[in-house]
């Protein structure tokens, strides 16, 4: 499937399977922080998370090693 970003993140907002969460202050304080990690998406990934007291489920090592948030992988 071919979608645009704008047509990507309507199909995800509209399936009640997932929770698309805001960039916070909060959240992005956090992501500053996180020098382990050198990806600024996995540095907002995991800042969500820990931000939030969430479980993250993923297979991305860089995350899984760094032991910044708790796993599921």
């Amino acid at each position: 499937m071919n979608a645009t970003l704008t047509e990507f993140f309507e199909a995800l907002q509209a399936d009640p399977v997932f929770n698309v969460l805001p960039l916070t202050y909060e959240v992005a304080l956090e992501a500053s922080s996180l020098g382990k990690l050198w990806d600024p998406a996995d540095r907002a990934i995991v800042a969500t998370a820990r931000t939030l007291h969430l479980t993250l489920l993923t297979s991305d090592q860089r995350i899984i090693e760094s032991k910044l948030v708790a796993v599921v992988g």
